[in-house]
């Protein structure tokens, strides 16, 4: 059998050429990539622009795609109320805060002797006194010793603005006499007679409001001595809040 020849192969030395037109397609490819991702298509950005500034700003777009001047969105009207209240409310609070510090300081002798408390409440501040020494027994006139003491209420009073309601107390013991046939003309009367005193050192009488409750209105028990004289009392009630606008509602609105 005869043997093949052996045919000896030369090397190929323009395989490189393959190599580097690979190399030269995909460095095409790759920036014709980024081309695409570089164009902008106008007419998507046109509604992406449309689309957000309808949402955000509430700005009519024209057809031609062009965007107004954004003019600031204002605050809504109930934000801005709410805020214009809160800041009124914190200005009465820091008034109130300042008559009840004088009340305290012209009846510092009376609180000092359990005779008067000064309380803040929800409504503003509330001064009560024991009926022991503005009253004697079954009377509503004032006794000598505290006629100054609530001409000095009074006198811190009349610079202020706030509505001032007087409230006259009793215990459950019943009376009945010339003067007070029960307990509710007697607490009534009272309240009146503080009111009078306020409306006559200057207080202004639209301010001014009396109310007897007689012995509706406990904060101790009646069934105990020490109950009742607590229960005997006048409330002066300063409110933090100024009278309200009147609305007079219509039958066929």
């Amino acid at each position: 059998m005869a043997r093949r020849k052996y045919r000896e192969e030369h090397d190929n030395h323009e395989r490189w050429l393959v190599s580097y037109a690979d190399f030269i397609t995909l460095l095409f490819a790759f920036f014709v990539v980024m081309y695409a991702l570089s164009t902008v298509n106008e007419g998507k950005y046109r509604v992406l622009s449309n689309s957000i500034v309808q949402a955000f700003r509430n700005v009519q777009v024209n057809s031609a795609g062009q965007i107004p001047a954004l003019v600031p969105t204002p605050l809504p009207k109930a934000s801005v109320t709410n805020k214009a209240q809160e800041a009124f409310k914190q200005k009465q609070r820091e008034k109130m805060r300042n008559v009840a510090k004088e009340i305290m300081a012209v009846m510092a002798p009376l609180i000092e002797q359990g005779k008067v408390r000064v309380l803040e409440t929800s409504r503003g501040v509330s001064i009560e006194i024991n009926d022991s020494i503005l009253f004697a027994p079954g009377q509503a006139v004032l006794q000598a010793p505290l006629v100054k003491a609530m001409r000095s209420v009074a006198d811190v009073l009349v610079p202020a603005e706030f509505p001032v309601t007087i409230e006259g107390h009793t215990d459950n013991i019943p009376i009945n006499n010339a003067a007070f046939p029960s307990n509710w003309e007697l607490s009534a009367v009272r309240a009146t007679t503080v009111l009078r005193l306020f409306a006559d050192a200057g207080v202004a009488a639209e301010r001014l409001t009396a109310i007897g409750y007689a012995d509706t209105r406990p904060v101790e028990n009646n069934e105990l001595v020490e109950g009742r004289a607590r229960n005997r009392r006048v409330t002066i009630l300063i409110d933090s809040n100024l009278p309200e606008r009147r609305t007079e509602l219509e039958l066929n609105p």
